[in-house]
This record gives C-alpha cells, structure tokens and sequence, in this order.
C-alpha cells in the first residue's frame, strides 16, 4: 500500500464555483479540465490531459486521473462540458460567475454536473487524508463532448485507457440523478435513442387533377400513422414502455393548388431493453412496407438500451444515500443517454449525482447543503468499497 496526503482539504462549493467560471460549452473547455487536473494531482493523482478529433469535428480535451497502480479501481465518470446559457439577460446571476447567493450555487453546470465533480473530488480527498493508505485505486473518467456529439469524448477515452492496461471495477456517473430531492433515485440504466429521418417520394401535380399525381403527404401522413397507432411495448421489468414521438413533418410547400410530391419526418424513439436498434429497424421496415408508397430512411443511433442489474453497486451508492440523507433511493432507468452507455461495457456502473430541476434552466443552481451531503455520500461509497485492514 501506498500512503497519500492531499496538500488540504477540499471545499466542494469552491471548486464547483472555479469550474463554473470557466464557461465550457460544448465543445469548449476554456481551462476547466487542466484547472481540475490541477486539483486531483494536489490530491496524488497521475492526471492524463488527451485531445480527441475526428476529422471534421472539433477537438475535444477528456481527462484520466488515477490514484494508485493496483488493486480494484473505483472510477468517477463525469462532464465538465455544459450547453448554452441562453440569453445572459434572462439569468438572475451571471451563468458563469459561479456566484453564491444565499444557501445555493448559481451557474451553468452547477447541478449538471460540475458540482457533482467537485463533490467527488472533495470526497476522494478526505477518504485519503483519513485513510493515508488503502488497498485499491481511485480514478476520474472526465469528458468535454458529453453534451454534443458524443464522438471525441468518453467513448474515445475509454479505449485509450485500455489501450494502456486500464481496468475499472465499478464505476459512479455523477449526472443529475435525483428528481426532487436529494437521495431519491440512483440510474442503474438507461433507455436506448434512435431517430429516424423519413422522406416519402410521390409525384406532384395539380389539386385539380389528383389522379395525375401521387400525394406525398397522404403517404406520409398514412406511414407516420401505421407507426403511432400501437404501443411499441408495455414496459419489462427495469423499464418503462417504449415510445416514438414525431419530431418534425416538413412538407415545404407554398401554394394551396399543388400536390407535394416529396415530405419528411423526423422521429424519436427511446426503446427499453425487448428491443435493439437493429430489432427496431426491421419492424420499422416491415411497417412502412405495409403502408405502402415510396420512401427513404436513414437512422441515428446515439446509444442503445442497457442495465446493470440490482447488485453490489447499486446497494453500496442506495446504502450510502440513506445513511446520509435518510431516503432510500428508488432504482430506475427514466430519463434520457448518457455517457454511461459507454462504461457499461467495461464494467458495472450506476449515476447518482445532484437534483436535476433545474439542469439546462435559466438560473441553474444547487442547494450548498445538497453538495455536502453528495460530498458525503461519495466519501461514504469510498469508505464502504475499500474496507480497512
């Protein structure tokens, strides 16, 4: 065993105030990365800054820390990557002056999820300033591309990390996972997201003279009904019923005499774990055949459905929760993807992090009580899963 002593101990508010202020929007990181580095390598972490690009894409910077070389790795997997503020005007504190006003922490990020980082960062301290030494080894998986695209960020990281013998045994997402209150739900997966992009193909012609035309409205209209007529499922057992939800029908045309001969739609679906996108594209297929008329598709998955079943992680981030905040946290798979779509298949992993009420609002903020408790929650989750000698 190795000892580590961290130069002090770590305010959680405070460092989420310093990420706040540095107004990463995707896929920007305007020094919050190396500021974070900065404060896990005064912690004993070996920090690993990597810059991914696709071409065509723009560079984005992700950051792996380690604590320790052996033993089982407990990760931390978070964004410091945050979407727009929207109008600065409509904000009752600048978003990106990390600014404290009574009990709470303002700015973009604040609940989603710099302070879920910060509070993680300040838990992994104090375990290691109480501990000195431990069996084991703390990590931090932390990406600037999870609310874009999703392509030079955690996925990439990942496989780096392999790549050079990285192992996780368990992992902790610190997305906003709480919908009231904080202690109330813990992620153990995810729904699945695909959109389709349909366009019919008809002929145009004269509303006078329809037998000279094919409408493509009608057909779409007709396909887009064969797809919303049914339920896709009731449910299973971790999940919810799936859903397809139509985004958009553009049609694009001006004039009140003529018959469209093309149409589009853009389409949604969030699919639980009885389907895959493959399974989804061939029913797609089949019902749209059925419709009949001409049309095109094509798909974007951005990740499919996934579970970690109820188990040891579930039980050791519920049992911490309760022991801090008296509620036993529900288990569920709501909401929408995550970067946990990605650790899932490098080993099991949860989310558990602040209230969500107001992540991607104006006026974006969190509770200073609920950050030291998530503070001590993680503590908590770090004491029970590296027990003493």
């Amino acid at each position: 065993m190795r000892a580590f002593r961290p130069n002090q101990p770590l305010d959680p508010v405070a460092l989420a105030a310093e990420l706040i202020r540095r107004p990463s929007v995707t896929p920007k990181d305007e020094g919050a990365i190396p500021y974070l580095a900065g404060v896990l390598k005064d912690s004993g972490f070996a920090c690993h800054i990597e810059e991914f690009a696709e071409p065509g894409t723009d560079p984005v910077l992700n950051l792996y820390a380690r604590l320790g070389t052996a033993g089982r790795n407990f990760c931390f997997a978070g964004h410091t990557d945050v979407v727009p503020p929207g109008n600065p005007a409509a904000w009752s504190v600048a978003p990106f002056a990390g600014k404290i006003e009574g009990d709470r922490l303002h700015g973009r990020g604040a609940a989603d999820m710099k302070g879920a980082i910060a509070c993680f960062a300040a838990a992994a301290a104090r375990f290691i300033a109480e501990r000195g030494s431990f069996d084991g080894s703390i990590s931090f998986l932390i990406t600037g591309d999870e609310e874009g695209v999703s392509i030079n960020g955690t996925k990439k990281l990942l496989e780096w990390a392999v790549a050079r013998g990285e192992k996780l045994d368990a992992c902790i997402v610190g997305e906003p996972t709480n919908a009231e209150v904080l202690g109330d739900m813990v992620k153990i997966g995810r729904r699945g997201s695909m959109n389709g992009f349909l366009t019919v193909h008809g002929i145009q012609g004269h509303t006078a003279y329809p037998h000279l035309a094919d409408n493509a409205a009608h057909r779409l209209v007709a396909m887009l009904h064969a797809l919303t007529v049914k339920p896709l499922d009731e449910g299973t057992a971790h999940f919810q019923p799936s859903t397809l939800q139509i985004a958009t029908i553009d049609i694009g045309n001006t004039a009140s005499n003529v018959i469209p001969g093309e149409a589009r739609a853009t389409f949604n679906i969030r699919f639980n774990d009885r389907w895959s996108s493959a399974s989804l594209k061939d029913w797609l297929k089949a019902t749209l055949d059925a419709a009949g008329g001409r049309y095109t598709i094509t798909y974007h998955v951005s990740g499919e459905s996934f579970l970690t079943p109820p188990g040891a992680l579930s039980e050791l981030i519920a049992g911490a929760a309760e022991r801090v905040t008296g509620r036993r946290p529900a288990l569920s798979t709501t909401g929408g993807t995550s970067d946990a779509r990605f650790i899932h298949h490098y080993c099991p992993v949860a989310e558990f992090g602040l209230v969500g009420l107001t992540m991607h609002k104006v006026d974006e903020q969190v509770p200073l009580a609920d950050m030291n408790q998530l503070t001590d929650i993680y503590h908590t989750v770090l004491d029970v899963y590296f027990p003493r000698a």
